[in-house]
Parts: structure tokens; C-alpha cells; sequence
């Protein structure tokens, strides 16, 4: 089992930054692939970037070179960078983590608000 507790959304205006935490807790399982997610109302969730062996990183188009993933998938932890934040941006974002059992793990979500 894994739970994910996410942290650091809030309200921020065009063009500022925020840094999303993601702590996970395990039980009988390990963690070797994280990322986050973000759903706007209405549609689904989008994988916005990710973090795999070794370091290497994966980012959807619209994050790339405003996004930075980092972290430690063997610790549970994983952070989302984001700079210059757009209105568009503003959703809920999720922490999502592969463990050894083949399952995928969701946290309960942090709202990110882009707003003047």
C-alpha cells in the first residue's frame, strides 16, 4: 500500500512561481516511478511530468522549460517546480506513484490557482 500526501498549491498570479511537494508512506511495497498530474473540471487527468530511473524526466509540452520535476522515487518524494505560471495552469495536482506491486497510487490532490 502507498499513501501520497501532497502540499504547496495555493493562489499565485500570472507569472509567479510555486513548489509542490509529495511525500509518499509505503507498506510492504516500494516506489520506483513518480510524477504529477493535473485535471482542470470537466476533463481528465493529464500526466504533466515524471521521474524515472536514473533521473531521467519527462515533461509535457506546455511545462517544458517552466517545469522542473525532481526528488527520489526509492524515498517517496518527488517536487514540482513551477515558474512563470499561466492562468491556464490552474488545476488540481495530483502526485501519482508506481510501486513494485504493479499498482498505481493517486494522492487526494492540491489546487493550483493562476488568478490577477
Amino acid at each position: 500500500q502507498v499513501q501520497l500526501v501532497e502540499s504547496g498549491g495555493g493562489l499565485v498570479q500570472p507569472g509567479g512561481s510555486l513548489t509542490l511537494s509529495c511525500e509518499a508512506s509505503t507498506s510492504g511495497v516500494s516506489i520506483y516511478r513518480m510524477g504529477w498530474y493535473r485535471r482542470v473540471p470537466g476533463t481528465q487527468r493529464d500526466l504533466v511530468a515524471s521521474l524515472g530511473d536514473g533521473g531521467s524526466t519527462w515533461y509535457r509540452d506546455s511545462a517544458k522549460g517552466r517545469f522542473t520535476i525532481s526528488g527520489d522515487n526509492a524515498k517517496g518524494t518527488v517536487y514540482l517546480q513551477m515558474n512563470a505560471l499561466k492562468p491556464e495552469d490552474t488545476a488540481v495536482y495530483f502526485c501519482g506513484a508506481r510501486a513494485s506491486n504493479g499498482q498505481y497510487y493517486f494522492g487526494q490532490g492540491t489546487q493550483v490557482t493562476v488568478s490577477s
